[in-house]
């Protein structure tokens, strides 16, 4: 999972600004395109980063935010509170999360903090599908559903069409 100056160049296009942080591109689309960047738990200029996987291709982003504009996380949280195996896996996906950010190193300032509003709660659905995207399917239940939720996978991406 090298980072090439393609990648970063991609990154910014993405991103719209200078990317920080970056330790890796985590996962990519079909076309070959950085979907999701794994950042470092502190960047350069010192200020911890507590987002291990951020989900930068403009595509999945925005129909992640159609799918956040729909009020799903609220339904997502109840759910968790419902679902003894799904809070359970959630907070299975909270654990990997933090134990793959402290491979990178230890940040006293973000220890025990994730992304996405887990262990206990839908916050940041972003966040969530970069895991997903990044780790792969059966670690993040909430990434999971969310990614079956929208209308993008990593197969059926076009950017490199709409280019």
């Amino acid at each position: 999972m090298t980072v090439s100056s393609k990648d970063l160049a991609s990154l910014e296009r993405q991103l719209e600004r200078v990317p920080r942080g970056v330790k890796a591109i985590a996962a990519r689309c079909r076309c070959g395109e950085p979907t999701v960047v794994e950042t470092a738990p502190r960047l350069e200029d010192g200020s911890p980063f507590p987002t291990l996987f951020y989900l930068t291709h403009p595509q999945v982003v925005l129909e992640v935010s159609r799918l956040e504009g729909s009020h799903i996380m609220a339904e997502l949280t109840e759910r968790l509170a419902m679902d003894e195996e799904l809070a359970a896996q959630y907070a299975a996906a909270h654990e990997d999360y933090l134990a793959r950010r402290r491979e990178h190193a230890v940040v006293p300032e973000i220890d025990g903090v994730s992304a996405g509003g887990m262990p206990t709660r839908v916050k940041c659905l972003h966040a969530l599908v970069g895991h997903s995207l990044a780790v792969g399917p059966g670690i993040n239940p909430i990434g999971d559903l969310a990614l079956d939720m929208i209308d993008w996978s990593v197969d059926t991406c076009t950017c490199m069409a709409s280019d």
